[in-house]
Parts: C-alpha cells; sequence; structure tokens
C-alpha cells in the first residue's frame, strides 16, 4: 500500500491517518503550493489523536475508497493536529463558532487556495442522519459550487476573513483606568448564576470541569466570607471526585461528561485536565482541610507518573477515549473503564461486593450495559454496614482499588499519544510544584524532572526561543503564547517551592520573549509570534476553553514578574489595561484575565528570607490565593550571589529588597504594597487575614 504524506510526520494522529486512502497533506509550504498550482480548494480536517468523533469520522469517511475519490479529485486534503498546531485550529474554530453557532472536533474547513475559508463545520456522517448531509453529498456539492460559483465563494471567503479578523484585533483604545478592586467578587456573583444547585459545576447539559471557575469562587470566598461562594466550589469539586468524571480505579479525570449529573464521561484522558483539576482541588483542601480532595490528587498524580511520564522526565500528552473490547475485538469507548458485577467477581473475590457496594454496579449498569464507576456509598456508610471502623474502611478501599487497577491492567490498553507539548508539560508542572508544597516534596522533585526536560530539551538559549513539541527525538514547531505563559509560571510556581534561582532566571527569559515576541504597542497579547509564519490573521486567545486563555496567563505572568524586575511593569500594566475589559464585561469565561487583573490590582507576596523549607509546611497548610511567593536568601551578600546567577547583578529586585532574615524563621507578607515587620511562619495566616482587603 502506498503510503500519504502523513508517513513522514511524528504526530500519533497525523499517523494514524498515513493509511488512508485520501492523499492527505500537513499543512506545509508544499501542500498551499499544490492547491495554487491545481486553482483547487483546499480540504482542511482538524482533530486530535484521543477525538472520538475523529476517529467515527476517519472509519466512515476517510477510509472509504469512493469518499477518498472525491476528496482527491477536487481539493487538496490536508490534515492538521490541533495540538500542534492550535494556531491554525484557532483561526478556522473561531470561524465555525462565528458561522454555524458550535464548533468543536473533527473540524472540516473548506479553503480557497490561499487559505480564506468559505465553507465551514465538524462532523459529517457518511449517510444523511439527522438533518445532516454526507460527507459525500457535502463534498460533492461544494465542488460543484467551486466551479460554478467561484465568485460567491470567493466574496464569502472574504466577508469571513474580515470577520476573524477583526474578532483578533485588539481593543482600539485602552482603559483609562484600573480594574475594579472587586472584579473577583464580581466573576464569583456571576458564576453563582451559571452554577447546577442540584448536580454540582455549572450549565444544565454535558459538564465540563471548568478548574478555573473553582479558583474564581474561592478566592471570592477568602475576600468576602461569603459561605455560598465556598458551597458552589466545593459542590463542583465534589461532583468532580464523586462522579464518572473521576477515575475511582486508576486515578485521575476524563476530559468531561455527556450527561448532567456526571455519571458518564467523554473517556479520553487529556493532560492539561488532570493538571488543572488538581491544582484546584489542592487550594479546596487547604480552605477545607477535606482530605477527599487530598487523596484524589494524590491518585492523579500517581496516575501521571506511572501512565503519562516519559523515561526524560516529561509528560505525554493524552490517552485515548477508545480500546479494544476483548470479546468483541472491536474498540469501543470506555471499554477499558467500565465494569459489569460478573467482572467484578472474577477479578476480585472477596472484595468484589466493597466494590459493588462502593460504586453502583449493577446488573442493568449505566453505559451501554456496562457500569461507569460513581461513588454510591461513602466510606462512612460503608464502615457503618461492615462493623468497622472508618480508617479500617479507607485502608480496605485502597487495597481493593489496588486489585481493581491491577486486574483492569490485563485489557487492552487505550492508546497514548507521546507527544511533549511544552504547554500543557507547563500547567502539570505548576501543578506539582503546588504538590510539593502541600502534600509531598516528591511531587515538586516529578516537576523539576519536567521543567529540567524542557529546558534542556525545547529551550534555545542562545536564540530565546521555545519549541512547543518533542517526539521521538524530534523537537518541531515554534512555541506559541501558551508554551511561553504556561511554561513561565510553571517555572515561577516552582522557584516559589524550590527556593532554586535557576528557575526564576527561566522564567524571566520566558517572560522577555513574551513580551518581544507577543505583544504589541497596544498591549494587547497575540497567539503566534511577531516572527512566525504568516497565516490568514494573527490569531489572539482571550477566551478560557479547555486550557487557560493563554493571554489570561501571560498577564498574570507579567505582573508576577514585575515584582523582580521593572522591565516588566509597563508591559504588564498595558496587557491588564487592553484585556481586562472582557474581563469586566463577561467574566464568566474569562477567569483566567480575572485572576490576572486581581493579580495587578491586589498583589499578595510571601517572601520567606530563611527556613525555606518551614516557610514551605506553613505555605502548604495556609490558603494565600494568588500568592507571589518569592524565596530569597537570608543576607544581602547571598543574594548578590543570586542576582548574579539570574543575570541580574547590582539591579534594584523591588520584592526582595530591605527584605533579609532579622532572625531565625524570618519571612515577610505583604499586600497591596502594605507589608508585615519580619515574621515567622506560623504568623502566616494571621497576617494574611490582617492584610486582606
Amino acid at each position: 500500500m502506498t503510503r500519504n504524506r502523513l508517513a513522514d510526520e511524528k504526530s500519533p494522529y497525523l499517523q494514524q491517518h498515513a493509511d488512508n486512502p485520501v492523499h492527505w497533506n500537513p499543512w506545509d509550504e508544499k501542500a498551499l503550493a499544490e492547491a495554487k498550482e491545481r486553482d483547487a480548494p483546499i480540504f482542511l480536517s482538524v482533530g486530535y489523536s484521543a477525538c472520538h468523533w475523529c476517529h467515527v469520522m476517519e472509519d466512515e469517511s476517510f477510509e472509504n475508497e469512493e469518499t477518498a475519490r472525491l476528496l482527491n479529485d477536487n481539493f487538496v486534503p490536508v490534515k492538521v493536529d490541533r495540538e500542534e498546531r492550535p494556531d491554525v485550529d484557532s483561526i478556522y474554530q473561531k470561524v465555525c463558532q462565528m458561522t454555524t453557532g458550535q464548533g468543536g472536533w473533527p473540524l472540516s474547513v473548506f479553503l480557497t487556495p490561499d487559505g480564506r475559508p468559505f465553507f465551514v463545520g465538524t462532523y459529517y456522517p457518511d449517510e444523511p442522519r439527522r438533518g445532516m448531509p454526507s460527507f459525500s453529498e457535502v463534498l460533492e456539492s461544494v465542488a460543484e459550487a467551486w466551479e460554478d460559483k467561484r465568485d460567491e465563494l470567493e466574496e464569502r471567503a472574504d466577508e469571513w476573513t474580515r470577520r476573524v479578523e477583526s474578532a483578533d484585533s485588539p481593543e482600539t483604545t485602552t482603559s483609562a483606568t484600573e480594574p475594579e478592586d472587586d472584579l473577583v467578587v464580581t466573576a464569583g456573583g456571576a458564576l453563582l448564576d451559571e452554577a447546577d444547585g442540584e448536580n454540582g459545576g455549572f450549565g444544565r447539559g454535558q459538564k465540563f470541569p471548568h478548574p478555573l471557575r473553582v479558583d474564581v469562587l474561592l478566592r471570592a470566598y477568602e475576600r468576602t466570607d461569603r459561605n455560598v461562594f465556598l458551597d458552589v466550589a466545593t459542590e463542583t469539586a465534589d461532583a468532580w471526585i464523586r462522579g464518572g468524571l473521576h477515575d475511582h480505579v486508576g486515578g485521575g479525570f476524563h476530559r468531561y461528561c455527556v450527561d448532567s449529573d456526571w455519571t458518564v464521561p467523554h473517556f479520553e484522558k487529556m493532560l492539561y485536565d488532570n493538571a488543572e483539576i488538581s491544582r484546584a482541588l489542592l487550594d479546596a483542601y487547604r480552605v477545607t482541610d477535606d482530605e477527599r480532595y487530598a487523596d484524589a490528587v494524590r491518585r492523579t498524580f500517581d496516575f501521571l507518573e506511572r501512565e503519562m511520564r516519559s523515561p526524560e522526565g516529561a509528560f505525554y500528552s493524552t490517552l485515548d477515549a477508545q480500546s479494544i473490547r476483548k470479546e468483541t475485538d472491536e474498540r469501543e469507548e470506555g471499554a477499558f473503564y467500565v465494569w459489569t458485577p460478573d467482572e467484578a467477581r472474577d477479578s476480585l473475590g472477596n472484595d468484589a461486593e466493597l466494590f459493588v457496594e462502593r460504586y453502583g454496579v449493577t446488573e442493568a449498569g449505566n453505559f451501554e450495559g456496562s457500569n461507569v464507576l460513581t461513588v454510591s456509598k461513602t466510606v462512612e456508610e460503608l464502615a457503618d454496614e461492615r462493623g468497622e471502623s472508618v480508617e479500617e474502611t479507607r485502608i480496605a478501599l485502597g487495597d481493593m482499588r489496588k486489585r481493581a487497577r491491577e486486574a483492569r491492567e490485563e485489557r487492552p490498553r487505550p492508546q497514548r499519544d507521546e507527544k511533549v507539548l511544552a504547554s500543557w508539560n507547563g500547567l502539570t508542572i505548576s501543578a506539582l510544584a503546588l504538590g510539593g508544597v502541600v502534600l509531598d516534596e516528591r511531587y515538586g522533585e516529578l516537576a523539576e524532572d519536567a521543567l529540567g526536560f524542557v529546558h534542556e530539551t525545547l529551550w534555545d538559549g542562545k536564540n530565546e526561543r521555545l519549541s512547543r513539541r518533542y517526539k521521538d527525538g524530534e523537537v518541531k514547531v515554534d512555541g506559541y503564547l501558551d508554551d511561553y505563559a504556561f511554561v513561565a509560571r510553571g517555572a515561577l510556581d516552582l522557584f516559589g517551592a524550590t527556593s532554586k534561582p535557576e528557575h526564576l532566571k527561566f522564567a524571566l527569559e520566558l517572560g522577555r520573549v513574551i513580551v518581544d515576541e507577543f505583544q504589541d504597542g497596544t498591549g494587547a497579547l497575540y497567539y503566534t509570534p511577531e516572527s512566525g509564519e504568516n497565516l490568514v490573521t494573527r490569531p489572539r486567545e482571550t477566551t478560557d476553553t479547555s486550557t487557560p486563555a493563554s493571554s489570561g496567563v501571560a498577564i498574570d505572568v507579567l505582573v508576577a514578574l514585575s515584582a523582580f524586575d521593572d522591565y516588566f511593569e509597563e508591559p504588564a500594566r498595558r496587557a491588564v489595561q487592553t484585556h481586562v475589559s472582557n474581563a469586566e464585561s463577561r467574566p464568566v469565561g474569562h477567569e483566567s484575565t480575572v485572576l490576572a487583573a486581581d493579580r495587578h490590582t491586589n498583589p499578595l507576596e510571601v517572601v520567606p528570607a530563611d527556613e525555606h523549607d518551614v516557610w514551605r509546611g506553613a505555605l502548604g497548610t495556609t490558603y494565600a490565593p494568588g500568592a507571589l511567593v518569592a524565596p530569597r536568601p537570608p543576607t544581602e551578600e547571598e543574594l548578590e550571589d543570586w542576582k548574579d546567577e539570574i543575570d541580574m547583578g547590582g539591579a534594584s529586585v523591588p520584592v526582595w529588597d530591605g527584605r533579609e532574615a532579622r532572625e531565625e524563621g524570618t519571612g515577610y507578607v505583604c499586600r497591596c504594597f502594605t507589608c508585615s515587620p519580619p515574621v515567622e511562619p506560623e504568623a502566616l495566616g494571621e497576617w494574611l487575614e490582617r492584610l486582606s482587603p
């Protein structure tokens, strides 16, 4: 069999399509040149390796010889992995949402030879279904229109391109004032209106985790002491760990739930979800001291270490939703994760009854005759039924989960996308760094390994450029704003957790590139670097989606770095003023910008100047939302050595100046430029309360 051009690509998603009869091309100059030479439209298909409906469309259409003939004869087919090229996906996803009111993957877009979109959709079936035309009907219709109505399609392409260019243009004026002092409380109030009081989470349909919303609610609670903010945050966190979103046997979290009560998930596991959910749960744990949240994070980090960590210490991208079911030898969504009572009895023996009772495993099932595991009975209820202590039952459940996981390992595993993405590793580094402070220093060591890989493999120190992707020894794709911002924040968080100045140095280096390559004169932040590839428009990413908006995290990073280097003060201020109007008018969907603006308006700094290990313990048990943890050596002489190490020798560093150790255990707590006297770690909570706005 002759393979198409995707055979030379490292992306697992592109490799999945290398044997299709479709003459797929990657997104590159050769494909675009072919379209211009043939004067043929481009069919652009965007997806990712763990995407269920991407697999369905491949099986139904891209493996079909007749459909492939229609594509090859009339179009230049181009396949894009959205995880490698989010810039391409961002542009055309916006077009889909503008013109159809929805988006998603697989994304199916028809383009003029120069890349302007004129027809867009998502999944198309192989036969007409539920009002949707078949994919072959779409192909025939578009090909005919290209021949007979070319002028109309060109006009539409111009109009759509203008619309997406306008959407990606920065505001023409910047805010004349600073963000509202109570923006985080306003955003928390908006989230209360979106909350599902019956099931937890937000909205009434499919349930996505939205960890940033929990962050905002917890911060609003800290600011106001209004229990309603805490209630909605913990109801959401409880839904995550109680329902089918949580892999109760193997640890970690699936992508989202397809129902309103968090029972049946979309089973793929994404690195970014597991990082962001863990970070929010760690904050919920520090606020409530509820051990259930800490346990869920421990199991998630164990899952990441066991199943998602590369030999070099970085983290892979995804686990597929589908796997082979032994009984049918067919790929099915969720096959690896679901259970029947017979499977429980065969695998667990005497523990089967505890398993069935804990997770509500029934003969009828809750998903296609099998059971997605959800917590049916609490530990306390099970302990009462078994006539034993809660601790004894907790130990029994832990042993049972281990046995169930070992039994599940005998099943065919979901495929793993072994791309290492800088941005998603950055999110994971932040989560693990916090875990190293709150739970166990071992998690901080995992974060250091991952950051070390990014620094050594993806960072070109000579040219000060970060690459996005590593796979099988190949480094590819210039980094986007999320790569720089997420890794910079991870490095900054790891500096706060470990007191190692090399991590701060890396964050500062990345921050300077953000200013130089991604920010324009108005303060607006773009998703692609100024020196990057010219697409039909230069995209911006200002709305939080499955990951935090890159602009929101970048603003947060710039504001934080301004505490160390005055160079960042003006870029940070301009970025806040340019972007904050979205957060003020529509806080839901702009939570990352809300949190960044809050750091700018209500800065909180914790500066351990001695006994960093003791301060780490205090920070691990005390909720200090949005705190910049900026450890420094106890003496000015040692501090000068640090400054030399981070290439700031002789410079004034605002967050460190005049804050040397005065006695054993000294540290400083500062909020809104009002500081405590030198205090010991035990006084951290007291001073956070005293300085609370």
